[in-house]
């Protein structure tokens, strides 16, 4: 069984608790407006075995002891490629490595509860939070799988970060962080951290690249100080 990988990182430190090996799956069935991996869209040669991998993280599994660290799945859309996800954390556990899934749900089945065992914690990333808004965002009608996949979660009763990425004249609203936060509160269990990511424009010259069309082309950037201070907006609604 071979995976589709775009890229390995070591020493990930923004992807999950501590320093982390980070794998880049390829393949993506969204195709979001804000996206800066356009790299990752399309499954590629399939170039990994679950054994490769597993080698490559033991030979960090020093550093991870040192701050609990692990290994975070990433795309990409790591769900897309299931069974090879799947066998690669059977592996990895049985090395007691934390492991991280970095997701937006979107992948190919219905139940994701034998995955989610070898789960230690999920980032979830947050398109949308209405079908309308989802298809618009994401070019794609998948809210229903998204909100399939959020009560698998549930189910499994793994700890979730929520990641909402924070777009210029989009969502950097009040209106949008009060929704957002009735729609975690309402249907999200065992959040443990919320993070605003302000949109950025590093990934332009891969469109370029790519030749792809890049649909936020002449959008700017996300005032990080802005979206600090959302945050603490937000905070204070949902803490209520």
């Amino acid at each position: 069984m071979n995976g589709s990988i775009n890229k390995i990182e070591t020493f990930g430190l923004l992807d999950g608790p501590g320093i982390r090996t980070v794998i880049f799956l390829n393949g993506c069935n969204l195709r979001c407006k804000f996206c800066h991996n356009p790299e990752t869209w399309l499954l590629k040669e399939k170039n990994y075995t679950p054994q490769d991998i597993l080698k490559i993280c033991i030979k960090n599994k020093p550093y991870f002891k040192r701050n609990n660290g692990g290994v975070t799945f990433s795309g990409g859309e790591p769900l897309l490629q299931y069974d090879f996800l799947l066998e690669t954390c059977k592996l990895l556990k049985k090395q007691n490595i934390h492991i991280t899934l970095d997701t937006s749900g979107i992948g190919i089945n219905d139940d994701y509860q034998e995955l989610l065992k070898y789960i230690d914690l999920v980032l979830l990333d947050i398109k949308a939070i209405n079908k309308e808004d989802f298809i618009n965002i994401t070019n794609k009608d998948y809210f229903d799988k998204y909100i399939n996949f959020i009560k698998q979660l549930n189910i499994s009763n793994k700890p979730i970060w929520i990641r909402q990425v924070i777009i210029p004249d989009v969502n950097d609203n009040l209106e949008y962080i009060n929704n957002l936060s009735n729609f975690i509160k309402n249907n999200i269990n065992n959040v443990n951290k919320i993070d605003f990511l302000p949109y950025h424009t590093l990934g332009h010259n891969k469109y370029v690249n790519l030749n792809i069309n890049e649909p936020y082309l002449n959008k700017e950037a996300m005032d990080k100080e802005k979206c600090d201070e959302l945050l603490k907006q937000f905070n204070n609604i949902y803490n209520k």
